[in-house]
């Protein structure tokens, strides 16, 4: 089990499932919800617990970003699927993931390089965002 949670500890969460590694996400979105990019893993929805207040926006017509409604730390990207985003950040000690690559490059700041060797798509790449381990 893994657990998290944001700034404030007002919202908690627990992910019993596999979780997918980390991907950063280079949207726009996500560029404006974070003040950067966002690196996310995922895991079943059903296999995530959450307790506190998480306040949802509706960030377009096939997904809600979740956030603490009193610290304002984005928490959640849900989407279609069976899977929800929880950004890695707000994962508490050790995870055992690592970045496996880039989305959505071709709407990356330009203040900052990609420079790790990882791979780099210009949007989507279903075969890195479905990914999942258990090595944790």
């Amino acid at each position: 089990m893994v657990e998290g949670s944001c700034l404030c500890g007002d919202v908690r969460y627990a992910v019993t499932g596999p979780l997918r590694p980390v991907v950063a996400c280079h949207c726009i979105q996500c560029r404006k919800t974070s003040g950067h990019f966002v690196a996310a893993t995922s895991a079943p929805r059903d296999t995530v617990k959450v307790t506190g207040p998480v306040a949802w926006y509706q960030s377009s017509p096939e997904a809600r970003r979740g956030f603490c409604p009193r610290c304002g730390s984005s928490l959640f990207w849900d989407g279609p699927g069976s899977h929800i985003s929880i950004h890695a950040g707000t994962l508490d000690g050790e995870t055992g993931l690592a970045l496996a690559g880039h989305i959505f490059c071709a709407f990356k700041g330009d203040y900052y390089p990609i420079s790790d060797p990882l791979p780099q798509v210009a949007a989507d790449d279903p075969d890195l965002t479905t990914q999942v381990t258990d090595d944790r």
